[in-house]
């Protein structure tokens, strides 16, 4: 929904970024907007902290916050104030209102982001820090970022989030990463303490926090390393899952691109929507899969990778495809050779979208060899050979070939 409209010739909301310090670290014309604003919106911590200047009604926050949205809007035209942490637009709420106000029709204030604080803090420069918001969000959110020396500032939701995240670090294998608690950052009680990761103990932590992590991998630690392909031994699977160098080709066949969505049908152990959504933070996937077991199974190596809001959808194509948002791009591994699944996933493709499907038994490659001659594309043959014992020898041993189709919609 978009609320955009032609500019009202003025600017009547105002979003001011507000921090631990208060009113001591706003300039006077914020000081002065908040003092003249006949209505402020805000959290309860916000109010607290500019009780002394507000004058005008005091609007909180509702659930959902769509109903706080509206409010304002409905307000458009005369001066409102909105109380924001921070940088309004990292993360903050101003991100949610310039999709349903027009840009010239706000002012906004910035003040310092918990991340930048926090880099000033440590002496970090900020451009080579992988910073990342857990607050309300999954904290598994993480894992991609653990890579050996990198450095990373985390926003977290409450008091529980330090410990949350040391113990992740711990199980993954990087339990002798720094971990540095940086709490209320900017007021009267800032506070920092440091700690490694496998040795978490502190307690009183303040609910406002950022933790800074160094990251050090133990022997076995889970990294996950930026190239398509990922080792088969890192997904939880029973056998039904594209073999690394397929997958890589497919993922390369598949094309992301920033933004897009795509349906992995017949997603066995979800390797293929996975490393799409790994590819870039923009990306996302759904993966349909008709057993039960499986679908739960896509649902834990989503989490394990990173990408836990990876959609699973459980049931059979081409039924369990109805209702879902349009795809940019699909993925036929398991089921497409099963009456009317290609010509759903093709009917659903958006145009100028790619489809790509995996054969590995004769009755898929029938079908892909059916549809090539009919709708053109490109066919590909992946035969992969690996090593292995011949007696007191070695020699190849092939892998099932795989016949792979790629298809623009037109």
């Amino acid at each position: 929904m978009s609320d955009l409209s032609p500019p009202s010739g003025r600017r009547w909301l105002t979003i001011i970024g507000i921090g631990e310090a208060g009113p001591a670290g706003l300039g006077e014309e914020a000081k002065r907007l908040i003092a003249t604003a006949p209505a402020v919106f805000g959290g309860a911590r916000h109010h607290a902290l500019a009780a002394s200047l507000i004058t005008g009604e005091k609007l909180s926050w509702q659930s959902p916050f769509e109903r706080s949205v509206d409010a304002i809007l409905e307000r458009r035209g005369t001066p409102v104030v909105v109380l924001a942490s921070g940088d309004p637009f990292l993360y903050g709420v101003g991100a949610t209102l310039s999709r349903r106000v027009a840009a010239e029709e706000i002012h906004t204030i910035p003040a310092p982001s918990a991340f930048s604080l926090a880099a000033s803090r440590l002496g970090w420069p900020l451009q080579d820090v992988t910073t990342i918001s857990l607050h309300g969000r999954p904290i598994d959110l993480v894992r991609p970022h653990l890579h050996p020396g990198r450095r990373i500032l985390a926003l977290t939701s409450d008091e529980k989030g330090p410990g949350e995240l040391a113990a992740l670090l711990a199980a993954a294998g990087f339990g002798q990463s720094q971990l540095t608690v940086l709490e209320a950052l900017g007021g009267a009680r800032e506070r920092q303490r440091q700690t490694i990761s496998a040795d978490f103990d502190l307690v009183d932590i303040d609910p406002l926090n950022v933790c800074a992590l160094e990251i050090s991998a133990g022997e076995g630690a889970r990294i996950l390393p930026f190239a398509a392909g990922l080792e088969v031994e890192l997904f939880e699977h029973d056998g039904q899952i594209t073999k690394r160098e397929i997958r890589a080709m497919t993922l390369s066949a598949l094309a992301p691109r920033h933004g897009e969505l795509l349906w992995d049908i017949g997603a066995g152990s979800g390797s293929i929507a996975i490393e799409w959504m790994l590819a870039d933070p923009s990306l996302k996937a759904i993966a349909v899969e008709q057993s039960p077991e499986r679908a739960a199974r896509v649902a834990r190596n989503a989490s394990a990778f990173g990408v836990p809001h990876l959609a699973v959808v459980e049931g059979s194509a081409p039924d369990a495809l109805q209702g879902l948002p349009e795809p940019d791009a699909i993925f036929l591994g398991g089921g497409g050779s099963e009456p009317g699944v290609i010509d759903a996933a093709i009917a659903a493709l958006k145009r100028g979208g790619r489809l790509v499907a995996n054969a590995v038994t004769l009755e898929m490659e029938a079908v892909l060899l059916s549809e090539h001659a009919k709708r053109g594309g490109s066919l590909t043959r992946i035969e992969i050979s690996r090593a292995g014992p011949v007696g007191s020898m070695s020699g190849w041993r092939p892998a099932m070939p795989v016949t792979q189709w790629r298809w623009t919609k037109g």
